[in-house]
This record gives structure tokens, sequence and C-alpha cells, in this order.
């Protein structure tokens, strides 16, 4: 039995943050991290079960094409990642009455889609990158049991050597995402290594008024290279998505529209075409 304390549940039998009963969450989640996105998702469900703002957790549940689909938003950064894949995990695998794990596991499918900064000449701005392996530069993992399963040591190694890490920085972690999910999803797309930094300014290199300590890191970030593969973009979630997917059993993936090229120096801040067409591209294949 899970105590009150280790996991909430309201009033009303739904858990505590995304404040959600089992029968509204689908086996299928589209997730984002702004919470607008969300109905840009369910516009192109056929029908709507419900819609639910809690927070910045915005969640809508209905179907496309057949298919039964969660549209949530999780926030910014792999901290709220913590929150809504305990959370999610909670309402497919816990009776939250009896506070016992169910006999029977189910599995979720998680698609996050979202904007990115592209780190290489071979995704400029207006592609679409899958994340084949995240790193996490938070050391969420490493606080749950049997995180040496999921994480790859060796990639682990490499990377730190070749930039220098900085030891006083968390331990930089390494996990792959779901391979049947990245093929299905991704086959058109760009797939590398993508950074979820703890961050958006200092942790991607940025800086305003405040100095960095390694003004040079990016340089290194982009010159590293693993079995052919390249870091190709920033953005601040996957590594957390795939990591607590893997120990928790679920298939997860993320995929990005480049909207930033670190690699020239240019943005664009008007992307919501290519962004609907994200929106669609994953719809049709999760």
């Amino acid at each position: 039995m899970i105590p009150p304390d280790q996991l909430p549940v309201n009033a009303d039998g739904s858990i505590f943050h995304l404040h959600l009963t089992p029968e509204q969450l689908a086996d299928k989640v589209v997730m984002m991290g702004d919470p607008e996105r969300v109905p840009a998702v369910a516009a192109y469900f056929d029908n709507i079960e419900f819609d639910r703002q809690s927070r910045e957790f915005r969640t809508i549940t209905g179907t496309y094409k057949g298919k039964r689909i969660t549209a949530l938003s999780h926030g910014i950064g792999c901290d709220n990642i913590d929150i809504v894949m305990t959370e999610l995990d909670a309402l497919a695998n816990i009776d939250l009455q009896t506070r016992e794990v169910k006999k029977d596991f189910r599995q979720l499918t998680l698609v996050r889609i979202g904007t990115s900064g592209g780190l290489q000449p071979f995704c400029p701005i207006g592609t679409y990158v899958v994340s084949e392996i995240s790193m996490g530069m938070d050391g969420l993992i490493f606080f749950y049991d049997k995180s040496e399963d999921i994480a790859d040591e060796e990639l682990s190694r490499q990377f730190m050597e070749h930039t220098q890490w900085n030891s006083l920085l968390a331990k930089p972690y390494f996990v792959h995402s779901d391979g049947e999910l990245t093929d299905r999803i991704g086959y058109d797309m760009i797939k590398g290594i993508t950074i979820s930094a703890s961050g958006f300014y200092g942790p991607q290199g940025r800086h305003v008024r405040l100095g960095l300590s390694r003004p040079d890191m990016n340089k290194q970030i982009e010159s590293f290279e693993y079995k052919g593969l390249k870091i190709a973009n920033y953005e601040m979630e996957s590594a957390a998505l795939s990591g607590l997917a893997g120990l928790m059993g679920h298939k997860a993936l993320t995929a990005c529209l480049i909207i930033a090229g670190r690699y020239s120096g240019n943005m664009n801040t008007n992307y919501k075409d290519s962004f609907d067409e994200l929106i669609t591209k994953v719809l049709d294949r999760i």
C-alpha cells in the first residue's frame, strides 16, 4: 500500500497535480510544454471527452481517426516531467482507492512535441528532429533505483572526456528512446542526440548579463560524435521523459521543430504552420 504522503490523491479521487482520474487518460499521450498548444492539438480531434486545466497542466482527451488520445501540457523543465510521468504512471498502474499496484501492467505511449534549438548545420531552422538518444544534465534519474539499467555509461564517459565536463555539475546521463517508436514517428525526420538542458540561458550557452563558466562549451558539444550520431539540438525535457519511461516500462519519444539555429545564430518566431505539420505527423503515427 502506497501511503498518502508518497502519492497524494485529491478528495474527488483525482491525482494530485494533474487532477485526472484513471478513466480520463488514454493509452496514447501527446505531450507539450505550453498549455496553449494543447487546444491546438485537440483542434484535430474528431470529438472531445473532456478538457481540464490545473496549474500549467492542461489536459484534453478525445479521438483522432478512431484513436483515443490524450493531449497534455507538462510545463517547462525536467522537474515538471518528474511530476507528470509519476502521476501518469500512477493513473495507469495504481488503484487510487486501494493504493496498491495493479496486477496487470498498462503501458503508455508518450510522444512529446516541442520547439528546439539546432546545434548542427544538418538541422537548420524548419527541420524536425527526433531524439534517438537524450542527455540530461539535471541528475534526475539517479534519484531512482536501477538507473544503471537505462543509462548509457560508456556514452556518458566519452562525452565527459570530450567536453572536459565540470565536476561541479551533475553527472550527465544518456538514455535511448524506444526504438520502435523512434522509427514509427521519425522515419522521415533527422535523428540525433538531444541535450535536455537544466535551464534556458546559461545551461544552453546563452549569456545576458552573467558570464559563463565555460564559454566554449557549445563548441565542444557540437564537435562530439558517438557511433555516427552527433548532438543535434537543445531542449529541456526529453531526457527525463525517456529516462523515467524506460524505468517504468513505457514507450516515449521527443520530436522537435527547430526554430533557433544555434550554429547560424538565427531564430524564427513565426513557426505556427511548421508546428501544425508536426502535430499532424505525430497524431497520424502515434
